[in-house]
């Protein structure tokens, strides 16, 4: 590991009454809806969460009417192997707080030809990996499009073309990394545990970074302490890369699977189950999730910093910025988070 922890500002001079670690007062309604992509010939199931009227006695927000005015919209992008709905503790806070989120399905997940495949020699399987890494960017462009020209979403849902972030984790977090390249929409970035780091590990996808963003995007990004496929020092070495407005807080005692729904469940998965040749090596360094950090602690972790970061950087709250130029650390620690902030 390189460099040293920042050091963050003395405490109490956050936001006064500013809390983003709590669920937000608004109504959160869910609906599901299929993208087509005539252009690519194919169709992206996709999940849309956004602030909403007040259902019934039972909480049921299926389909349930969009609060008046337009949201400012993020994009959630999964990891390779995920799906979009990966990390719904996430998108459900951002609605709850006032944001319209939508997740897709990548390509990965519905082109038949982008699929793994038994008999695969080793140049199809990298022509194919080529194919799923260019899918991705295109894949992001081509949703905020589709919603942005879709005149009645479900539930009479408004969206802010001029206030659009984005946020993901593992190969979604290189993804969000990568748009602001060639989409000029994209405002804010939030990468999670991201890929992209010059020496990517064995197994892991070779991703790239260009940083071609002509503009300040700015960004934060969210790492483990003790994260095997994407290691720390890694995503520190992409994080120096990234040009313009950056913080980075690492979260102690977590490894990659921190970032997703049902945290323990998945971590263990990963660790227990077989893994390709080239990915044979993790599960020997992956500790069990009972040594590491809890799920709800993990959770806590990135919904209050993604949504301050949100907060501050696409609706301008003052109360948000100082939430982020305080000592965060000390504020996670206060909830029995364990970080620190890199500089």
């Amino acid at each position: 590991m390189t460099g040293h922890p920042g050091q963050a500002g003395p405490r109490g001079q956050s936001g006064a009454g500013y809390d983003p670690f709590g669920r937000g007062p608004l109504a959160v309604g869910v609906a599901s809806l299929d993208a087509p992509d005539e252009a690519r010939g194919r169709s992206f199931p996709c999940e849309l969460w956004y602030p909403a009227e007040r259902g019934d006695a039972s909480g049921a927000q299926s389909a349930a009417t969009a609060l008046a005015g337009a949201r400012p919209l993020v994009v959630y992008s999964h990891s390779s192997g995920g799906h979009r709905r990966s990390a719904t503790f996430l998108c459900a806070h951002l609605a709850s707080h006032g944001y319209a989120v939508a997740a897709m399905d990548h390509s990965e997940l519905v082109a038949a030809e982008l699929g793994r495949r038994d008999d695969e020699t080793p140049a199809a399987r990298a022509e194919r990996i080529d194919a799923v890494i260019g899918s991705r960017v295109p894949d992001v462009r081509f949703l905020l499009g589709y919603l942005l020209a879709t005149a009645s979403l479900s539930g009479g849902l408004e969206l802010d073309a001029e206030r659009i972030g984005l946020v993901g984790h593992s190969f979604g977090g290189w993804t969000v990394l990568a748009v602001p390249d060639a989409e000029p929409l994209a405002g804010s970035v939030v990468a999670l545990a991201p890929g992209g780091a010059s020496d990517p590990r064995p197994g892991i996808l070779p991703l790239t970074l260009a940083f071609g963003w002509g503009r300040d995007v700015p960004t934060l990004v969210l790492a483990a302490e003790d994260d095997v496929p994407i290691p720390l020092d890694g995503v520190q070495e992409m994080f120096g890369r990234i040009p313009g407005s950056k913080r980075m807080v690492v979260l102690r005692r977590a490894d990659h699977q921190h970032f997703v729904d049902d945290v323990e469940a998945e971590h263990e998965a990963a660790r227990t189950s077989p893994l390709p040749p080239a990915a044979a090596w993790m599960a020997a360094e992956m500790k069990p999730a009972a040594e590491l950090c809890s799920g709800e602690q993990a959770h806590l972790f990135t919904r209050a910093l993604t949504l301050a970061h949100f907060d501050a950087t696409l609706l301008g709250r003052g109360e948000a910025e100082r939430f982020l130029a305080g000592d965060v650390a000390a504020e996670l620690a206060d909830r029995g988070v364990e970080a620190f902030t890199w500089q």
